[in-house]
Formats: structure tokens, C-alpha cells, sequence
């Protein structure tokens, strides 16, 4: 996975990833509309659990369909029929005109403090 990573990166499109730890050593925020309760991992309920993340830069889903089918199973348990999700990140344009100049500048200020 590593030199998967490293191809990643290579090719100017990894912009993070990371690893998560086991279910075991989280937590859960419940919210309801009157409370909010904090449930302790494991998560054995879940059918579906995110074990890590990238976040690519890519043109469009298609290339990282492409780029995802590139993913070296080797190292992973296969008997489960891993499963990875894509999903995009919102970008300013996708709010049109919802997103004024007043909320731009705040968004700008808050990523400029994220650094």
C-alpha cells in the first residue's frame, strides 16, 4: 500500500490519507432532537465501517474509479469483499449563488487559519 501511496503522490493527486484505528478506541455523538448521548466503541452493530481515507484531487469520479481499481489487495483480508466508497468534496461552485461574497470571505478566512 505504501508504494500505492507513493504513486499516489507522484502524480499530484493525493492531498491526504490516513489509517484509522479500531472501532474499539472511538466514541459515537448520538443526537436526538432533546439530548445528545456519547456511545462507546466497539461498534459491533455496524456492517459498515470506515477503516481510512483518502482524499484525492482528481478530474472527474471516473478517474478515481481508475485510480481506485489500482488498489493492491494484497495486503488486505479479501474473505470480506472489501468495498471502497467515492465521494466528492463540495467545492464553492456547487452552492451557486446560495454561497455570497459575505459567506466566500468566511469560508476563505477559515481555511486560511486551517493552514
Amino acid at each position: 500500500m505504501g508504494k500505492f501511496n507513493e504513486e499516489l503522490v507522484n502524480a499530484g493527486i493525493m492531498l491526504a490519507g490516513e489509517g484509522l484505528q479500531a472501532s474499539s478506541k472511538g466514541k459515537r455523538v448520538r443526537f436526538t432532537p432533546t439530548s445528545k448521548s456519547v456511545l462507546d466503541g466497539p461498534f459491533t452493530e455496524t456492517k459498515e465501517l470506515v477503516a481510512g481515507f483518502w482524499i484525492w484531487k482528481v478530474k472527474s469520479i471516473d478517474e478515481a474509479v481508475e485510480w481506485v481499481k489500482r488498489i493492491p489487495l494484497e495486503d488486505c483480508d479479501t474473505s470480506e469483499s472489501p468495498e471502497i466508497e467515492i465521494r466528492p468534496i463540495f467545492e464553492a461552485e456547487d452552492f451557486g449563488d446560495n454561497l455570497t461574497p459575505e459567506l466566500r470571505a468566511q469560508e476563505e478566512r477559515i481555511r486560511g487559519r486551517i493552514g
